[in-house]
Parts: C-alpha cells; sequence; structure tokens
C-alpha cells in the first residue's frame, strides 16, 4: 500500500502541474496576450472553466500526503520549511482572488492580482523544489539557490503557458504566442513542456523517504486509499473532455490559419 500511495502521490502533483501550470503561465503571459479588456476576457476564459478541476489534483495530493504519510508531513511542518510553504500559499490565494475578482471578466484590478499571484506561485513552486532536493529537505533552500530555481521553474511555465495558448486561444491572442515562439508554439510544444512539467516534482519525490519511515499503516490509508483510486477515472475523464473542447472560432484574417498545429 505504501507503494501505491507514493505513485499516487507523484501522479496527482504531475497531473497538477501539468494542467495546474498550463493555467498559471497564461495568468503570467496575460498582459502580453491579452491588450485590451475583450483579449484580456478570452485569455481568462481559456483558464477560468477548468481551473476548479485542475486544482483538484492539488487536493487529492495533499490528501494523500497527510493521510498516507503523515510522518513525514509532520517533520516537513515543524522544520523551517512553512517559511516557503506560507508565501507559496499566499501567492495561490492572490491568484485565486484575481481570477475571481468581481465585476466584468475582473477588471484591471483583478488582472493585477491574477498576474502577480502567477509570477509570484511559479516562482514559489521553484524555490519549494530547490528546498526538498536539498540535504536537509525540511529547511528552505538558500536564497540563491531559490532564485536560480524560481527563474528557471518560472521559465517553464512560461513556455508551457504559450503552447496552452496556441491551443486553446484565437486572434491576436493566438497570433502573440506563436509570434514569441517563432511560429512554433501549438500542440507539439505543449505536449513536450507537458512531460517536462510531469516530471518537475518526481525527483524531490525520490528525495523524501516516502517509502522508508513515514507511511502510515492502518484503516485510514486503507480506506483512503481505495476512494481516491475510485476518483481518479472521473478526474481523468473531466480533463479529457476539457483539454479536447474546441477553441474560440478564428477570425478570418488570421495569417496562422493554414499553419496551427
Amino acid at each position: 500500500m505504501d507503494l501505491v500511495a507514493a505513485i499516487l502521490l507523484g501522479g496527482f502533483l504531475s497531473a497538477h502541474f501539468v494542467l495546474g501550470g498550463a493555467d498559471v503561465g497564461l495568468g503570467m503571459l496575460l498582459p502580453y496576450l491579452g491588450r485590451d479588456g475583450s483579449e484580456r476576457r478570452a485569455v481568462r476564459g481559456a483558464m477560468a472553466p477548468g481551473c476548479l478541476e485542475h486544482e483538484a489534483w492539488l487536493v487529492a495530493a495533499a490528501a494523500v500526503l497527510l493521510g498516507c504519510f503523515p510522518e513525514l508531513a509532520a517533520r516537513l511542518a515543524d522544520g523551517t520549511l512553512p517559511l516557503v510553504l506560507l508565501p507559496l500559499g499566499a501567492a495561490w490565494l492572490l491568484r485565486a482572488a484575481g481570477l475571481w475578482w468581481p465585476g466584468p471578466r475582473g477588471g484591471r484590478s483583478g488582472d493585477a492580482l491574477l498576474v502577480t499571484g502567477s509570477w509570484l506561485l511559479a516562482a514559489g513552486w521553484g524555490w519549494l523544489l530547490a528546498s526538498l532536493l536539498a540535504e536537509t529537505h525540511h529547511s528552505p533552500a538558500p536564497a540563491l539557490a531559490g532564485a536560480v530555481t524560481g527563474a528557471a521553474v518560472g521559465a517553464l511555465f512560461l513556455a508551457h503557458g504559450l503552447g496552452y495558448a496556441a491551443l486553446r486561444l484565437t486572434g491576436p491572442p493566438f497570433q502573440r504566442a506563436r509570434l514569441l515562439t517563432g511560429g512554433q508554439a501549438g500542440r507539439h510544444s505543449f505536449l513536450l513542456t507537458s512531460v517536462v512539467m510531469a516530471a518537475l516534482p518526481l525527483p524531490a519525490g525520490f528525495r523524501l523517504p516516502l517509502l522508508e519511515d513515514a507511511a502510515a499503516t492502518g484503516p485510514f490509508e486503507r480506506v483512503l486509499l481505495p476512494a481516491l483510486l475510485a476518483t481518479l477515472p472521473l478526474l481523468f475523464t473531466a480533463q479529457v473532455r476539457r483539454l479536447r473542447g474546441a477553441p474560440l472560432r478564428r477570425p478570418v484574417n488570421d495569417p496562422y490559419k493554414e499553419t496551427r498545429s
């Protein structure tokens, strides 16, 4: 059961990085992709329908960590790692507030919160990964290592968001996404960045003592794992249907109409 729990934890985190990471990348790119109100609303519309489903993978990963690896979760919480987790959670809340800001699709205030929260969230994930890969994984990584890793992870989120934008957007926002990548953003680039995003949390999982002494045993684990396994097909089906959804209609003068992949 411990191995099943570890695989589920890695799988849920990988799914969130692929799907939720695409939303974060779009949020980071919002000022570039959307130059006016209607374009920004189109970019928001590309991420809003599935963002709650994408967050469900992160909630499931947290349930596995707390329910199946309580000793490890306590060890991480007892150290200074919350100095990383708290800003990461604040960035997530900031982005959520911007995404659901009241008004016509958020307005300028909501856009500012969404963009700021997306950038901070990507950098925070990089700092957290650097901390988990450090020699003492319950302490924050040094500022320099966290900054370098945060910048690298942020660049990956941007590339992932560009590929997603080329799949989901139309008109000028779609053209800008293709222009920034030399006309290469699209299905193939999104698949490539998806593979990298899926692998991003796995080194930290191998670094943590998941199978050594941190796994829980008892009735709670025996109830939680079957419940999560039962919901897995539902989550997977919902995501497949969402990703297969048709993008908005392109204008007839779209110069990339014939080259869009």
